[in-house]
């Protein structure tokens, strides 16, 4: 086979190689963040007294539901 078949074919799996691994790894921290989310209702709490707030249990069960909606929620496309 001629040379110019060889790297187009290298330029082909190196592009679906990248493409493949850029979904897997995207799919990956998605469903990681959706198991171990990055804030707890600890640091919320701390978060609103360095505001200034007097974070009460409802206010902060509002807040985490809020988050957890929002990240199980599909996204919009653009």
């Amino acid at each position: 086979m001629a040379t110019w078949i060889w790297i187009l074919i290298v330029i082909v799996v190196g592009l679906a190689c990248a493409a493949g691994g850029f979904y897997g790894a995207r799919k990956y921290m998605e469903k990681y963040l959706k198991d171990n989310p990055p804030i707890n209702e600890d640091q919320l709490r701390a978060m609103m007294l360095q505001m200034g707030q007097k974070p009460s249990q409802r206010k902060l069960h509002q807040m985490m539901n809020a988050m957890q909606q929002n990240a199980s929620s599909p996204r919009k496309k653009k």
